[in-house]
């Protein structure tokens, strides 16, 4: 009935996710090829053989993908439904599943083309929760959520993912109001970024105010604003000039040097990175402040070159690995092309304390 994962992406970068799903299905053996169209926003990894598509939810972990914005399993492209009368056809398709539902996600691809049915999709929505629950499909002990995805008003994929294995933001995209007094638009990425990585029970933990920041590359100092936001202490390093609002806080101590050459006297909290560099050089200073232990927390952007994408990212992420194991470190190390991303990727890494278990780990 699944013969499918669907999944969203940044339009752009289908090739990317589809590299993505198919090295994590041929790491879990499973025969599967990829179908998507540059542009779309949309990728298929479409099972060669009768295994259920959905057994992959029991061997990713949605968490461990880069790309991938959100995802369910799904079965066949649904087509030809009615104008005035989706719903029947939509209740005969979903009843076989066998399926209770904690909630309803309908989306539609993140391009030009395709936000064009959002409204219709907003319309929709109460008329199908109302349907589902007079047949009792609907339950808040579900573990899992149905997924419509629009292709238009009469084409459509129906699955399922499961809730604690899938994006729990709609669409996979978190929404973000730009702050007001934020120097820059950039300052979305690295909110995000905490949001994303840090979970609420670890926030305590990882973000205290009073904690000493570096945030290389800062001007005009987006970054900066989010960090002594949270009440920590940031150490600026560009060449050019700060936010003036910015620089009034009493937080912030600018320096002007090199951020590929300078280094603090004494180890820091937290260090962060926004910079148009080549990833792989990014990835080698990041590197450095680790395995001399200068930092505990870092986010840092890896900007993409325009070809061998997927390529670069695992280069990069391999090299840290590799560095950080060699020296001895352990550590945590998740990436995520999150939604504020453009043609970039942001990375988590943290060493861990002696004798700490690596719940996400760093290969």
């Amino acid at each position: 009935m699944f013969d499918r994962i669907i999944a969203l992406c940044r339009a752009g970068f289908e090739k990317e996710c589809a590299a993505e799903l198919q090295s994590h299905a041929n790491a879990a053996g499973f025969a599967a090829y990829v179908k998507t169209e540059t542009g779309s926003g949309l990728v298929q990894l479409v099972a060669s053989t009768r295994q259920p598509a959905d057994s992959l939810f029991e061997q990713i972990r949605f968490h461990d993908l880069i790309f991938c914005r959100q995802w369910f399993a799904s079965g066949e492209l649904l087509t030809g439904l009615p104008d005035k009368n989706r719903l029947q056809p939509l209740l005969e398709h979903i009843k076989p599943f066998g399926l209770h539902f904690q909630d309803v996600e309908l989306a539609w691809p993140d391009t030009n083309e395709g936000k064009a049915i959002s409204k219709f999709c907003k319309q929709f929505r109460p008329h199908l929760l109302a349907s589902l629950k007079k047949h009792r499909l609907l339950s808040a002990q579900a573990g899992q959520r149905l997924h419509i995805l629009f292709l238009d008003s009469q084409t459509a994929f129906v699955g399922y993912a499961r809730s604690a294995n899938s994006n729990p933001q709609a669409m996979g995209i978190m929404r973000l109001k730009m702050p007001a007094e934020a120097p820059s638009r950039s300052t979305l990425k690295l909110e995000e970024a905490l949001h994303w990585f840090i979970s609420q029970e670890n926030e305590r933990q990882y973000i205290k105010a009073g904690m000493r920041a570096v945030d290389l590359g800062a001007a005009p100092g987006g970054w900066s604003w989010q960090l002594i936001k949270r009440g920590m202490l940031v150490t600026a390093i560009d060449n050019g000039a700060l936010d003036e609002g910015l620089m009034k806080s009493g937080m912030v101590e600018h320096i002007q040097a090199d951020a590929f050459k300078w280094m603090p006297d004494k180890p820091v909290d937290w260090l962060v990175c926004d910079m148009v560099e080549r990833p792989l050089l990014v990835s080698r200073m990041i590197s450095r402040w680790f395995t001399r232990r200068m930092c505990q927390y870092s986010i840092f952007n890896l900007k993409l070159p325009m070809s061998q994408r997927y390529q670069s990212v695992m280069e990069c992420l391999s090299y840290i690995h590799h560095t950080l194991s060699d020296a001895g470190i352990a550590f945590e190390l998740r990436a995520r092309q999150l939604y504020h991303d453009r043609e970039e990727i942001t990375v988590f890494l943290r060493r861990l304390h002696p004798g700490e278990l690596d719940d996400n780990p760093g290969e």
